[in-house]
């Protein structure tokens, strides 16, 4: 274990602020995932850093420093909880890697961009036992920073895939033996007379838009989740986890 020191008001930003994750949940989580790559840096103020050793032992990387020291290294207001990391996030698995077994879930989201969102809804999905989330390669957050902090560890228990492509993504994963369902307010059936058990993958779209029309031209079905309050719409991380829990009730 190592001390830092110096003036804390003197503290400056270590690289991108998109390579650090902080929060309990999300550090212990990413310490605790043998496939994460390397980190750079972990810094934990006195009582974190005890916690942190008493759980994995002697760490080497591990730099103690006061909770405002820590704050400078971060973005402005992050709820670091006295705890931080700084490292590549974990590698993206292949679409191959996903089993099209009887009642397996996954996600995917079509142009949801908001870190806060995007974290809560991994988060849902590795509550919820679904097998994986599908993201677009660039039109979405890096898995770090407050989208890590949302997901309350669930970044390094969820395994994630990015593609380039989401239309030809369900094309092949059509091919594993998965079932698309396109969730749309609009859809004529609820989602719960279209779920049947079999492996499928969950599409959602950003709040306004929706899913795109080419992405949903490669869904197999769409469905809507009922709303007989008569409010208008979810926001895309509620309707994320309603839809998870439809899926993740047995079926016969």
């Amino acid at each position: 274990m190592s001390s830092a020191h110096g003036d804390p008001g003197k503290a400056r930003r270590s690289g991108p602020s998109g390579e650090w994750i902080w929060g309990v949940h999300a550090v212990e989580a990413a310490l605790a995932n043998p496939a994460r790559p390397a980190l750079r840096r972990l810094v934990a103020t006195p009582d974190r850093a005890r916690g942190l050793e008493t759980r994995f032992g002697p760490l080497k990387r591990l730099e103690i420093m006061d909770a405002g020291y820590l704050s400078r290294l971060l973005p402005a207001g992050a709820a670091h909880q006295g705890l931080a990391l700084e490292g590549p996030e974990p590698e993206p698995v292949d679409l191959d890697d996903f089993a099209p077994e009887p009642g397996a879930v996954l996600l995917m989201l079509d142009q949801v961009t908001d870190p806060g969102n995007v974290g809560a809804i991994l988060r849902s999905a590795a509550a919820f036992g679904a097998r994986g989330v599908i993201l677009q390669e660039r039109r979405a957050p890096r898995l770090s920073g407050a989208l890590a902090k949302a997901a309350a560890g669930a970044v390094d228990r969820l395994p994630v895939a990015r593609t380039v492509n989401l239309s030809r993504a369900l094309e092949r994963l059509s091919d594993l033996g998965w079932r698309a369902i396109g969730l749309d307010g609009g859809a004529s059936r609820d989602l719960s007379e279209v779920l049947d058990g079999a492996p499928v993958v969950l599409v959602l779209g950003s709040e306004g838009e929706g899913v795109r029309r080419l992405v949903a031209e490669h869904c197999d079905d769409t469905a809507r989740i009922p709303m007989p309050g008569g409010f208008e719409s979810l926001n895309v991380a509620a309707a994320a986890a309603v839809a998870l829990y439809e899926a993740a009730r047995p079926r016969r």
